[in-house]
């Protein structure tokens, strides 16, 4: 029986990344496909390479490493330039993450989880063995990213209006995760969901 592959995503705000932690924390190996995008254009490696081919010097900075800001304004608001990179990137992070899912794989895991941010948004939510969507209010998620970025109330609600709708990802999740309380009753509610996925993928592994 193969390990399975559990998608993690969310909204902004909602809390993924501490969800994404309390699994850690349980044992289970998480999959990071934030960090994995870093990797793949990190100093020496084709796709910083390519990047620098595409968009100039200027976006590396005196150490030789990717200037994210840089390249940030420039595919910001522009499409065709963001397409470009993306057709960079999103290729190298897939075979990484294949690769990296695949050695976990060999270890008889019951289930692994990727994390990602845009994981309905790219369609991997659908090679996924089950997703896992973390959600909160919209008033709690503008309250976080106001305190979190020092953001006005108006910018926090344009940044949420930005990114698929909530409800979009809920709708294909097999497991919601509402962070609307305290960190104690995220972890407890983290723990059930952790006992159901193990029974369900644990198979012949236990």
């Amino acid at each position: 029986m193969a390990t399975a592959t559990v998608g993690l995503t969310g909204g902004i705000a909602s809390g993924k990344s501490a969800v994404a932690q309390i699994f850690t924390e349980l044992g289970v190996v998480v999959v990071d496909a934030d960090r994995l995008a870093r990797d793949v254009v990190a100093v020496g490696t084709e796709g910083l390479r390519e990047i620098e081919a595409a968009f100039g010097a200027s976006v590396l900075l005196d150490d030789g490493s990717l200037d994210r800001k840089k390249l940030g304004a420039i595919v910001f608001g522009d499409p065709q330039r963001r397409a470009q990179l993306n057709a960079i990137t999103h290729p190298k992070i897939a075979a990484e993450s294949a690769r990296r899912l695949s050695e976990l794989a060999a270890k008889g895991l019951p289930y692994v989880i990727y994390d990602a941010a845009l994981l309905v948004e790219n369609g991997i939510h659908k090679g996924m063995s089950a997703v896992i969507v973390v959600a909160a209010a919209e008033s709690i998620q503008v309250a976080r990213l106001c305190a979190r970025d020092g953001i006005s109330e108006a910018d926090a609600r344009k940044r949420i209006t930005s990114q698929l709708p909530l409800a979009e990802k809920i709708a294909v999740a097999d497991y919601v995760i509402e962070n609307n309380g305290t960190l104690a009753q995220l972890r407890a509610r983290v723990l059930e969901v952790n006992d159901v996925l193990r029974a369900r993928f644990a198979g012949a592994k236990e």
